[in-house]
């Protein structure tokens, strides 16, 4: 298939490009560079500099070729500051998006998979399923659910097939591709910093939260094992109209497991700092893949915590200023 990926710049979408170039996929990455690096752009892929906010150039480059499909990874990604900035979120994430999926129609492209969230659900003490009751805490969750009304209503009007991929907090990294935020904002390589020598310690926000150790309890999927539930959507999509899947360990670890699991795997002591709560974090929210796992056959290779943040200790030791490295 010939693919239009948009935020192949970033983590997930670099890495999204690359594993659908080594499956014999032709890949278009259009990015805006304004938080992507086009180091992280796999060889082999043709790439447009461009912002999803400028029709013209975006219906440019989706009329410009025919492509099977396009792949939506491009959008701002800290929920912390969506309840600083919501309009800078909703620009960004919904009217960019509207703006895409739009362009998509006139170019006559009928399916589409979307990078979601399970930020779209109301937090809960037992692992989320794709029937759970919707209920975003923050602006970023609710910018990514209504993106998916507005897929489901072009499904409905004009034919267009969709996924919505909802997870939380991809991690980890490939040897020569990982996270490189600026500036970072997830847990994972916030931490990995301690070590790195980058910051002298790790705050956790909150630690009065009705859960066992007090700190927020969250999924953690590996990068790879993302990128490939997207694949198999992608896929799946010649025989549906539409696919929504949550994607997780069905666990979740809370944020002084993963502190404790990094301070096992780098053997620094990384002094954490308690602070105070942050606006828009639920107590408990942690995604089930049983539904992906039975309809499309998707299994983790890499689920366990401990091998997700050593992946990504060995590419942050590699790359100690990221993709300026």
């Amino acid at each position: 298939m010939n693919i239009f990926l948009t935020g192949g710049a970033g983590y997930i979408g670099s890495i999204a490009a690359r594993k659908l170039l080594e499956s014999g996929h032709q890949v278009t990455v259009f990015d805006s560079l304004v938080t992507g690096y086009k180091e992280a752009i796999p060889e082999g892929a043709s790439f447009i500099q461009g912002d999803l906010g400028d029709k013209k150039t975006l219906q440019t480059a989706l009329g410009g070729t025919q492509f099977d499909a396009v792949m939506h990874f491009a959008a701002f990604i800290e929920a912390g500051e969506s309840m600083v900035k919501p309009q800078k979120y909703y620009q960004n994430k919904l009217i960019n998006s509207t703006n895409l999926i739009d362009s998509t129609l006139k170019a006559g492209i009928k399916h589409f998979v979307l990078s979601s969230t399970a930020a779209v659900y109301q937090s809960s003490d037992e692992p989320l399923s794709e029937e759970s009751p919707l209920g975003p805490v923050n602006v970023y969750g609710h910018t990514k659910l209504m993106i998916e009304q507005v897929l489901e209503f072009y499904k409905e009007i004009h034919g267009l097939r969709y996924a919505a991929l909802r997870y939380f907090n991809a991690a980890g990294a490939l040897p020569d591709q990982g996270e490189a935020h600026q500036p970072e904002s997830h847990l994972i390589p916030l931490v990995l910093q301690v070590p790195l020598g980058k910051r002298e310690n790790i705050k956790i926000f909150g630690t009065d939260y009705p859960t066992p150790d007090g700190t927020c309890i969250r999924d953690y999927i590996h990068i790879s094992d993302l990128v490939s539930a997207h694949l198999l959507a992608l896929n799946a999509l010649d025989d549906h109209d539409k696919l929504i899947y949550n994607l997780g360990n069905g666990k979740g670890y809370s944020v002084r497991e993963v502190i404790n699991t990094a301070r096992e795997v780098t053997g620094h002591p990384i002094p954490a700092i308690e602070t105070e709560r942050r606006s828009g974090d639920s107590p408990h929210l942690v995604a089930s893949s049983d539904k992906i796992r039975t309809e499309l056959g998707w299994e983790p290779d890499i689920p366990e915590i401990i091998d997700i943040i050593q992946s990504a200790w060995s590419w942050h030791q590699s790359h100690p200023d990221g993709y300026k490295s």
